[in-house]
């Protein structure tokens, strides 16, 4: 059909002047995928569709393909006229996860979705978009519930990873991807050496990438902290670690844990059957530390049943039985 002959409704409310563009990049993208309503052959005047035939417009398009035409002379000039109204009005209800969609948009490695109204690299927020500021300063935005199992948790995928040296974080950023090959990056160190990586968690992904395996941040479980607060680390780290599994990192959970009553929540998330990570550093020099650790230990391995673990900082006596066991010495570069 001829764009000429076709009628825009002359009191159409909707302003569509703005969505235009976008949805002439989506068209000359993906081609014209939805369909455009008319009245009737002998009315063609548009029901739904008016984005679209003025989209096709500007893309010099001077036909509809007949495929793409409907005719809405089933329905009374009442009904057309309701049917117009509710058309463009139940667009406007629908809602979005925010964070699940800008997730879905940061994915797509092919494609900038920028040109179809979607831009969240941007740092400017428009006003009223201080649910934005809210997301980005919990890092909602690259990791939320909906990555989360039913512990309310971030999951982890099993990952198989045997590396002959192990780095900590402080050296990643001045060590050359080149030598970082056969490493997994740790984070058996003091906390503010790695908070950064919660805060700006995008800085640091290509400085991670070098390595083979990254395991995921220790964050501190002291005894005396509010319980709150061990399973907020205990959350920052998993979800550090799903981001990193998102963005193609090979990534080993860490093992940490605190009293008994903190089992249940410092192995959620962890995969069954996979390589794992865990550290006695500060453990065998105090007698309580230690039988702390034996017993989150035999927990862990009763709970997840690793396939290995990766042990930092040397075996204090504690019996792993038939699970494959590498030790790597604490202090500098570290090898088996």
């Amino acid at each position: 059909m001829l764009i000429s002959d076709i009628i825009p409704y002359e009191r159409n409310a909707r302003h569509n002047e703005r969505a235009i563009p976008a949805v002439a990049a989506s068209i000359e993208e993906f081609g014209l995928r939805g369909t455009i309503g008319l009245e009737s052959r002998e009315n063609p005047v548009i029901v739904f569709g008016h984005t679209r035939v003025e989209a096709c417009k500007r893309l010099g398009w001077a036909e509809i393909p007949d495929s793409k035409i409907e005719y809405c002379d089933d329905l009374t000039p009442e009904q057309v006229k309701a049917f117009r109204i509710a058309d463009n009005k139940t667009g406007d209800i629908a809602t979005y996860n925010k964070s699940m969609l800008r997730e879905e948009v940061r994915s797509l490695k092919d494609f900038d979705m920028s040109r179809f109204g979607l831009d969240f690299k941007s740092k400017h927020l428009e006003y009223g978009a201080e649910r934005l500021k809210t997301d980005r300063a919990y890092n909602l935005d690259i990791v939320n519930r909906f990555d989360c199992g039913a512990g309310g948790f971030p999951t982890l995928a099993p990952v198989d990873a045997a590396p002959a040296e192990v780095q900590g974080f402080n050296h990643a950023k001045s060590t050359p991807n080149a030598d970082k090959r056969g490493k997994a990056c740790h984070f058996f160190i003091d906390d503010y050496q790695f908070e950064r990586v919660w805060t700006t968690p995008r800085a640091y992904l290509d400085v991670l990438r070098g390595y083979d395996c990254v395991i995921t941040p220790d964050f501190s479980l002291y005894m005396d902290m509010p319980e709150p607060m061990q399973a907020w680390n205990r959350y920052r780290s998993m979800a550090l670690g799903r981001y990193w599994q998102n963005n193609g990192l090979t990534v080993v959970p860490v093992l940490s844990w605190a009293q008994p009553e903190t089992y249940e929540f410092t192995f959620e998330g962890i995969p069954k059957h996979s390589t794992v990570a865990t550290s006695t550093v500060g453990v065998k020099k105090d007698k309580d530390a230690l039988t702390v650790w034996l017993d989150g230990m035999g927990a862990a391995m009763e709970t997840l049943e690793p396939s290995r673990v990766l042990l930092y900082g040397g075996n204090v006596g504690f019996d792993f039985g038939a699970t494959e066991l590498i030790e790597y010495k604490a202090g500098g570069f570290h090898g088996r």
